[in-house]
């Protein structure tokens, strides 16, 4: 089963519709282009919604699913796009260790990820500590620190059920940390 936004990295568990999260909803996408400062156009508000719908995208995915939406747009229009809203400050750019670029709309807040090593499976974590940055370093070698960028690793319940041969339990997926939003798997 292919996801929505095509992104190929992941593995869709049958009969699993994800919920997606209201904080990477977009609602008024033209209202937020034109508050950062943006030129509203189909492809940022396409790119917006995509976001918004699929978030923890790549940048493939995003563009395939906007073509899907709006026809021919190409994958480098796509990529200004994203970068133009990163700059922004309305998209937010994580990049796991060995993985593509992933794309996000909730900003604003610190929260984490955490990645399945199987498939590259994506999901939020809340900020562990309450406080931004979050982690306060023994030693901060002279910085003003203002952000921590934490990633988790694991195996997500649908690789742990492939490995076991058994269903996944989809509670599996808050525990330890509350998962807001499970990336859209594939087959594979």
């Amino acid at each position: 089963m292919t996801s929505p936004t095509g992104d190929q990295g992941d593995v869709v568990t049958p009969g699993v519709v994800p919920v997606p999260d209201p904080r990477h909803h977009v609602a008024d996408p033209r209202g937020r282009l034109r508050a950062a400062g943006l030129r509203v156009t189909a492809p940022r508000q396409a790119v917006l919604g995509v976001l918004g719908e699929h978030p923890h995208s790549t940048a493939e995915a995003v563009a395939a699913a906007v073509r899907g939406r709006l026809g021919s747009v190409s994958t480098q229009a796509v990529y200004d796009v994203l970068a133009a809203c990163v700059d922004a400050g309305l998209v937010r750019r994580i990049e796991p260790a060995g993985s593509a670029a992933r794309y996000e709309t909730r900003t604003g807040d610190n929260h984490h990820h955490v990645v399945c090593r199987s498939c590259g499976a994506t999901a939020d974590v809340d900020c562990v500590v309450g406080e931004a940055p979050c982690l306060h370093p023994s030693a901060d070698g002279g910085f003003d620190i203002d952000e921590a960028e934490v990633v988790f690793w694991g195996t997500c319940p649908a690789c742990r059920a492939v490995r076991t041969g058994s269903p996944p339990d989809r509670r599996d997926s808050i525990v330890p940390a509350t998962v807001m939003h499970e990336s859209v798997h594939e087959e594979r």
